[in-house]
């Protein structure tokens, strides 16, 4: 038991180490290295700046707490059945139970959010002079002014 333990620690360690780069980035918002000579930055054709996000309301509401109370009998109904389909016993059954009620709980929580929150107008001014404007629900961080990079339809920190 021990050894695969281990076995699967250094698998991820090795993983997470070929994911490193040592090499240096001289992209936007770095610095260059001290010396004669300095590379020029990367282009980027999907990169830009932030110039304006927007909030856009919903309009969606829900009493608090309606997508958790929901998911939670959901949750409880499903997770007794699968219990008692399974062969469990009474304690188990229950004990599904409990557990699928927490798991629909957040689950359901989650959802209501999603539906009910609001979504953020992104317009970024892109390096070759173009404005786009990119529709999402999570800022991740951005702020006006800040350089983006638009990968399949959503604006990231680069």
């Amino acid at each position: 038991m021990k050894s695969r333990l281990l076995c699967a620690a250094v698998l991820c360690s090795l993983a997470l180490a070929a994911c490193s780069t040592t090499s240096p980035n001289y992209g936007y918002g770095s610095s260059y290295p001290s010396g004669g000579s300095y590379p020029a930055p990367q282009s980027c054709l999907d990169c830009g700046i932030v110039t304006r996000i927007d909030v856009i309301g919903s309009n969606r509401t829900a009493p608090a707490a309606t997508g958790a109370i929901l998911g939670g009998i959901v949750g409880a109904v499903a997770g007794h059945e699968i219990s008692d389909k399974t062969g469990g016993s009474k304690g188990n059954q229950n004990v599904s139970a409990v557990a699928g009620a927490a798991a629909g709980a957040m689950a359901g929580n989650a959802i209501q959010g999603r539906v009910t929150g609001d979504t953020y107008n992104i317009h970024v001014r892109m390096d070759d002079g173009r404005t786009v404007v990119i529709n999402q629900r999570d800022l991740g961080g951005i702020r006006e002014n800040t350089y983006v990079r638009v990968v399949n339809g959503k604006v990231v920190i680069r």
